[in-house]
């Protein structure tokens, strides 16, 4: 019985975790409200409450996020850039819950927090792995998303016409240098070079 019941519950959490991830991704944070979200979910507004606190601890259990990024040693470290590149393209066009979280970012502390620890807590380690300069992994990894980030805002978000209308190929072909120089490319305020590794 008590199995059931935490089946029951464990249901019930994900259909409104699940109905409030496409209703952030859609209206944004002010505008979702409790009311429609457990609409979606088919069940009363209480229950949201019961189970989630308040729609900013919803919030914050909708927008987790997982990024997937590629284990090191499956990226030639010759193609870090454009495979990265074509990773997020791939993750953007997969899950609606980053845009729920660009969307609400701009005007809520919450959803900004979020996205700077995705990136912080999953891009960084990895960006650990590919490239020698260590010291200044946190800014490659910040570079790099103000590439990425800036892409998902501009393609998905608001539509930018030139940017929505080039394919796939188009767009890594474009971003894959620059992420690429980001990952392996010496330090420009450091005057003594740095290697990389082959």
């Amino acid at each position: 019985m008590a199995e059931t019941h935490r089946r029951r519950s464990d249901a019930t959490r994900a259909a409104i975790r699940d109905a409030a991830r496409e209703r952030f991704a859609a209206d944004g944070y002010e505008r979702a409200t409790i009311r429609a979200i457990a609409s979606d979910a088919r069940i009363d507004p209480s229950m949201v409450i019961r189970y989630f606190n308040s729609k900013e601890k919803l919030f914050a259990a909708a927008a987790e996020f997982d990024l997937q990024l590629p284990d090191s040693r499956s990226i030639a470290h010759a193609e870090a850039g454009w495979a990265l590149v074509g990773h997020f393209l791939d993750r953007w066009e997969g899950d609606d819950t980053l845009l729920a979280l660009l969307r609400t970012a701009v005007t809520h502390a919450a959803a900004a927090e979020r996205i700077r620890a995705v990136f912080a807590d999953q891009l960084a380690p990895l960006l650990a792995e590919l490239c020698d300069d260590r010291a200044q992994v946190p800014t490659r990894a910040g570079l790099v998303a103000t590439q990425m980030l800036g892409l998902a805002l501009s393609r998905y978000v608001l539509g930018i016409g030139p940017i929505t209308e080039l394919d796939r190929d188009a767009i890594i072909a474009w971003l894959g240098p620059t992420i690429h120089r980001y990952i392996t490319a010496r330090n420009p305020t450091d005057a003594s070079p740095l290697t990389t590794s082959p």
